[in-house]
């Protein structure tokens, strides 16, 4: 059935993608129709899933950058200084180490959802980083040398930051293994969290230190 789209006459071809994700079902399309000789005035275009998905990624991309900065400032305004939070900040890729081999050993795909998940882990992984900082600050002003501050640091907030991050991977849990209906989206933004927490908490003592 012809259909009108942007003032041009269209042709719409839908289909549902079982058991695959829909960027990789597209990305193969793509590559085959490249091979296919198009008639003079004749375009495809992306609907449907892809359509939002395509314009979700950018908007939660931007999403990231932002608070990524707005965390950078708040520990500017709070360390009073523009140094310190850097460290802190490192611990962010760290996490996201993890959170995209979680997804590959859990065969999930970077979606919407996932992303959100990539958003939610900037503020749970740098509580790791801030509680060493802050103890090491502590340490530093009362009078130890940096290398003995960061150890002790890490003697001293090793068990709260166990306890803090195992609470809430096993809080993560049930969602990343829930099987019912719609819980495919859900299972993938729980393994991002429990993949960047994990990776975070063994990384984190190390680089930060």
């Amino acid at each position: 059935m012809l259909e009108r789209r942007d003032k041009s006459t269209s042709v719409t071809v839908q289909a549902q993608s079982v058991g695959r994700p829909t960027g990789t079902i597209a990305a193969e399309w793509g590559v085959a129709i490249e091979d296919i000789q198009k008639p003079t005035g004749v375009n495809y275009i992306w609907g449907g899933d892809m359509e939002n998905q395509s314009e979700g990624f950018g908007t939660l991309g931007i999403a990231l950058l932002i608070a990524i900065v707005l965390v950078y400032l708040i520990m500017v305004a709070l360390y009073d200084s523009f140094v310190y939070p850097f460290v802190v900040l490192f611990s962010i890729p760290l996490s996201i180490i993890g959170a995209l081999l979680a997804l590959a050993l859990t065969n999930n795909s970077l979606n919407i959802f996932t992303i959100l998940g990539l958003i939610m882990l900037i503020g749970l992984v740098a509580k790791n980083a801030i509680i060493l900082v802050d103890f090491t600050n502590q340490r530093k002003a009362e009078g130890e040398t940096t290398y003995n501050a960061l150890i002790q640091a890490n003697h001293a907030r090793l068990r709260p930051i166990l306890m803090t991050t195992i609470a809430m991977v096993i809080g993560m849990l049930p969602i990343a293994l829930a099987s019912g209906a719609g819980a495919e989206w859900k299972n993938g933004l729980a393994w991002v969290i429990i993949g960047g927490l994990l990776s975070s908490l063994f990384l984190t003592l190390i680089v930060v230190r």
